[in-house]
């Protein structure tokens, strides 16, 4: 099956509907505004949305080969990514991940595109700390809520997102997001992190083996989010939570940014 790379963007739920900002304390580490109370979250859980909130970026690679997968990560890890995901379709990805867990045991790792339940178990079993799915999987979101690992869906519509939340998921996938040059808008808006695929593992640094530039993409993208936070942060001493009603892209801005801004189209085999 072909589907397009993209990039997108992470949105947490929030645990009320009403239209007016909720301020929060302005902290780099501060959780995630969800649907259900913290309390309730695992503390594996709770760190894993913890972190994603705090680093901003998520950097998914698809590679063709298990070694190839391996170098580009560790690339991408010394390059300062703290959050990163594995798509199902990289040959020995759960092997992958079993190594990069021992090897970076503080980083948090996940794997993309899955499926189905059973890869799902096999994904945690070999260290996942978050699962990431194009759409919603409702035996894997069932599964996740008493496992250690954090569970998040794809979402396009507002339909989609609203139901994922009924549904129980914390934080949602948005999909397609424009390229790394708006990080910052993204992040403006409240999102809590940006997927990068191609925008850090670049096609051609991929298939000339170009590790430096790996590590260099993802130091760029690290600083362009360390940038927005700082922004903020000056522009609104104390944050704002934003409401649902911009979280989930009802805002006409963040519409308009989707509109005009696509994300070319690259065609991937899974």
């Amino acid at each position: 099956m072909a589907v397009g790379s993209y990039n997108y963007t992470i949105w947490p739920f929030s645990s009320q509907l009403g239209l007016r900002p909720q301020r929060r304390r302005s902290s780099p580490t501060a959780t995630p505004c969800c649907c259900s109370p913290q309390a309730s979250l695992s503390p594996v859980v709770n760190s894993t949305l913890s972190e994603i909130k705090s680093s901003g970026v998520i950097a998914c690679l698809r590679a063709q080969s298990a070694e190839l997968a391996m170098e580009a990560a560790c690339a991408a890890l010394r390059g300062g990514i703290s959050v990163l995901e594995i798509v199902m379709s990289t040959p020995g990805v759960f092997e992958v991940l079993q190594q990069l867990v021992k090897d970076h045991p503080t980083k948090t790792l996940g794997v993309g595109t899955v499926l189905n339940a059973k890869d799902a178990k096999s994904a945690v079993n070999a260290g996942a700390k978050f699962l990431m799915s194009p759409a919603m999987v409702k035996d894997i979101l069932d599964d996740a809520q008493g496992s250690e690992a954090l569970y998040i869906p794809g979402v396009m519509t507002p339909t989609e997102i609203l139901s994922a939340h009924g549904a129980g998921a914390k934080i949602v996938k948005v999909y397609p997001v424009s390229m790394l040059d708006l990080i910052g808008d993204y992040i403006a808006q409240g999102a809590s992190s940006v997927v990068l695929s191609d925008a850090i593992f670049e096609k051609e640094a991929m298939d000339h083996r170009r590790f430096n530039l790996i590590h260099q993409l993802s130091q760029l993208a690290v600083l362009r989010v360390n940038e927005a936070v700082q922004r903020l942060e000056f522009e609104f001493p104390v944050a704002y939570d934003f409401s649902v009603a911009n979280r989930l892209l009802f805002d006409d801005r963040v519409a308009i940014s989707y509109e005009y801004h696509p994300t070319p189209l690259h065609v991937q085999k899974y």
